[in-house]
Formats: C-alpha cells, sequence, structure tokens
C-alpha cells in the first residue's frame, strides 16, 4: 500500500484563496541543488514545499495553482530564482509534483 508523503499529503484540489499577485510558467528543481545552500542560507530539500522567486522575502507563504489542473499547494519561499526566461517560479521537486507539473507549467500565485 502506497503512502503519501507529508509534502504530498499536503496538495490540495482548489482554486487559491486571496488575490492573485503573479501568473506565469513555473519549472522546478532539485537535481544538483540538493543540499546545497539557498540564498536564504538554508539547505535545499527537494522534498520540502518550498520555492524560488526573484523578489517575495524569505519566508512568505504562496499558494501555487496549477491553472491546467486546479490543483493547488503552499509552498515557502526561501530561495532567489528562477533564472529561465519567462518563468515567475522554480518549485521543489516535492512542490512540483503535489500540483502535478513534471517539467514546465502554467501557474497562479498568491501571498498568503
Amino acid at each position: 500500500m502506497a503512502t503519501l508523503s507529508p509534502s504530498i499529503a499536503n496538495a490540495e484540489s482548489s482554486k487559491s484563496s486571496g488575490s492573485t499577485i503573479q501568473s506565469g510558467k513555473a519549472s522546478w528543481y532539485g537535481p544538483g541543488f540538493h543540499g546545497k545552500r539557498t540564498a536564504s542560507g538554508e539547505r535545499f530539500d527537494t522534498n520540502e514545499l518550498t520555492a524560488a522567486h526573484r523578489t517575495l522575502p524569505f519566508g512568505t507563504r504562496v499558494r501555487v495553482v496549477n491553472r491546467k489542473t486546479g490543483q493547488s499547494v503552499v509552498v515557502r519561499i526561501n530561495d532567489r530564482g528562477p533564472y529561465a526566461h519567462g518563468r515567475v517560479i522554480d518549485l521543489s521537486r516535492a512542490s512540483a509534483q503535489a500540483i502535478g507539473i513534471s517539467g514546465v507549467g502554467s501557474v497562479e500565485l498568491a501571498q498568503l
């Protein structure tokens, strides 16, 4: 019997609560970064519900909604990025999996 990790179990199928602050493309990062220091100084854990954003303060909680599926997850900003053109947020692997993104997906962000 498969059990969901706490990260995946926190995913929800609902529209964002609060107002949308940004929308665009999201991707995930992890391989090669796991265990390394983030811009906030903590160690990156690809299994945690965290994300990188260019301007939001570290510690900010953001609801990320996959516009294709409606699935959402709450992440904590702990790093800077994304550095790929046209992306608004980089998600940890666990965060991306929680909302069904395996490459690049279209998302809406709502600050909590």
